[in-house]
Order: C-alpha cells, then structure tokens, then sequence
C-alpha cells in the first residue's frame, strides 16, 4: 500500500494503491492499444516496422491515445514493447510480420560482451518523449501507466531468440550455469532500472513489471529468478520515486503470489485468468492492490457470458483495492464494440 499526495488521489486508477476500494472500479485493459482497433491497423501500416513505432514518440504517443478517445478507460499504458530493453542494450530486436520477435541468442556467458547500459540512452530518451508528449495530451483524470518486462521474462526471448513454449533455452542455461545466467539478469535489472526511472521522470504515474513466463519456473527457481529481481528493481524505484506505485504481474504464478507480493514489496498485482478470485480476495484483505483477471476470450465471445463474468468480478471485489482488467492482453480478433460493452458494465457495478 503506497501513501500517496492527495492530488494524486485525484486519478481514480491509483486510488486502490493506497488501498482504496473505489466503485465502481478502476478500468484499464492489457494491450488496450492494439491489433483489435482500425485505427491501429492504419496508423501500423504507415509506420514501417514494428520497433520504429515503438521509437517514434508522435505515433507511440498516438497509439496510446486512441483507446482513450473509444472507451475512457481510468489509465493509458505507455505504448512500447518489453524488448525494447535488448534491442537498446545492443541485442539485435526484429519482428516478422505473423511470426513475432526475433533476436540474435544470446546462449551463455560469453554473449554478454554485445550487451552495455551505455548504448541504451537514444533509445531510452524515445520512449520517455513519448511519455513527455502523453503527459500533455492526456485528459487530466487519466493515468498513465509506465513498464518494462521483467528481467526473467526478457532473458527467455534473448536466450531463445524469439518466445517459445517452455523458455528451454533460458532454463537450461540457469541450471547449466547459474553465475554467467545471473550476469545476464543483473543487466536486465539495471536497464530495467534506468528505463523505468526515465519514464517516471518524464511523467508516468504508475510502472508494472510484466513477468509473462514466471510460471515456468520451480519454487526456487522462480525466487531466484523472478522475485530477487523485480524486488531490487521495486527497492531501488522506491528510493528514488517514493509516490509511484509499482505492480507486478507474474503470469502463471497464482499458487506463489502470496510468496512474490511479500519478497517483492509490490504495491498491487495483476491476476491472470486462472488465478482464483479467492485468491484475489485474500490478497485485497491486506490492502495491496489487485487487477484482472477476466479472460481474454471473453471479450471475443461477448454478450451475456461476458455480461456475467464482469458481475462475478465485480461482485467478488467488491470493498477492496481492485482495478478491473484482464487476464492477460487483448487478443487481435476482438470485436471494439465487445470492449465498448465491458468498460459500460464495469461503470454499472456499485450503482
């Protein structure tokens, strides 16, 4: 739980991280920017590849925008990609038109030489100008929300060279060899540091350390490698900017939240899909923030099973710290008008 200004309290979507409940809830979506939206797919096709969206702060900032202008959700997130970090540590980053990232592996130690802090300020400055520019253009009662990729996470894509089903490559080198894969995640870490900070001062309100594979990983692997550092990186963003919550998401790690809220000093946690709303319930019962955890899915299928799950949700978080989202992001083939009706429904619950 952070204990934030009383201006700050003025944007609805941080008031759960100072253990608030709101009603109705907070609502923001994971890749709220994205494939689903027209106006995404025009402003994509215009912009060359994938990364030089990403790095032009006119039309990250645009993208970012446009589900602001369809829905009014409480909360903007920064438009960006969690390899923006490799690519800017000097990993070469592309992405492949329906085949998705791809990088140069980097399998063991000796690959680290590529990789320096240095060579990440042009590409750092870009996106803190797209944060500058959102500041501006956002309406004053959205927040908007920062992040980077969790040093975990981000290694399984730079040690298989693209996203795989079991993140083999980046397990097999930590049990290979622990201290060259530790160095590896060390520099994620520091990066990820100089990244967020840079956002923070260029104007975000809140960053999330997305941990797609955490759960991928045994007992304890998964505290060595996922909570030991995003809880240097929440320490070390705490002493600098000490009125900025920060949100974990550590996907497929329902059964140990409890183990990474505690180890990480997290001010609130995304839920995806399978974690229980129990679980959810608990963890609001101890005033740290929670979001999710609805099903992607259900945003394609619409109509009334969608109706019912945002009222389960709702009701279920009802008198806790909760921000409405999703389980995981937006898939491309959603209907905008299904989006349409779960953020009306989401404004209904409490009335």
């Amino acid at each position: 739980m952070r204990d934030l200004k009383p201006e700050r309290l003025d944007k609805r979507f941080l008031q759960p991280f100072s253990g608030k409940a709101v009603a109705p809830p907070p609502v923001w979506l994971m890749r709220q920017a994205g494939r689903y939206l027209p106006e995404y797919r025009k402003l994509r096709a215009e912009a060359g590849s994938f990364l030089d969206l990403c790095y032009s702060p006119k039309l990250a900032a645009e993208v970012t925008l446009q589900p602001i202008r369809r829905y009014g959700f409480d909360a903007a997130i920064l438009f960006s990609d969690i390899l923006v970090v490799p690519d800017a540590l000097g990993q070469s980053v592309r992405f492949a038109e329906g085949e998705g990232p791809r990088l140069d592996p980097i399998k063991s130690i000796a690959g680290l030489s590529r990789l320096a802090l240095s060579n990440t300020h042009d590409k750092f400055a870009l996106v803190c100008e797209t944060v500058a520019r959102l500041s501006n253009e956002l309406p004053r009662e959205t927040a908007l929300i920062g992040f980077c990729g969790a040093p975990w996470t981000v290694a399984t894509y730079m040690a298989e060279g693209k996203g795989s089903s079991d993140q083999a490559a980046a397990r097999s080198w930590a049990y290979r060899d622990p201290a060259g894969f530790a160095a590896l995640i060390d520099i994620l870490t520091e990066a990820s540091i100089v990244y967020l900070s840079g956002q923070i001062e260029a104007g975000v309100d809140a960053i999330q350390i997305f941990d797609s594979w955490a759960g991928s990983l045994a007992e304890n692997e998964f505290t060595r490698w996922v909570v030991e550092p995003t809880a240097r990186i929440v320490s070390e963003i705490r002493k600098r900017h000490p009125d900025v919550p920060v949100i974990g998401f550590p996907r497929g790690a329902a059964a140990s939240l409890q183990t990474y809220i505690a180890g990480t000093g997290v001010d609130g946690v995304s839920c995806d899909t399978s974690c229980p709303l129990s679980v959810m319930q608990t963890i609001g019962r101890t005033g740290t923030a929670v979001q999710g955890n609805l099903d992607p899915l259900l945003l394609v299928t619409g109509g009334d099973a969608l109706d019912d799950r945002v009222d389960t949700i709702c009701r279920a978080m009802t008198g806790l710290p909760f921000v409405f989202n999703l389980g995981h992001g937006i898939v491309p083939e959603t209907p905008p008008d299904n989006v349409a009706r779960l953020v009306a429904r989401v404004r209904l619950a409490g009335k």
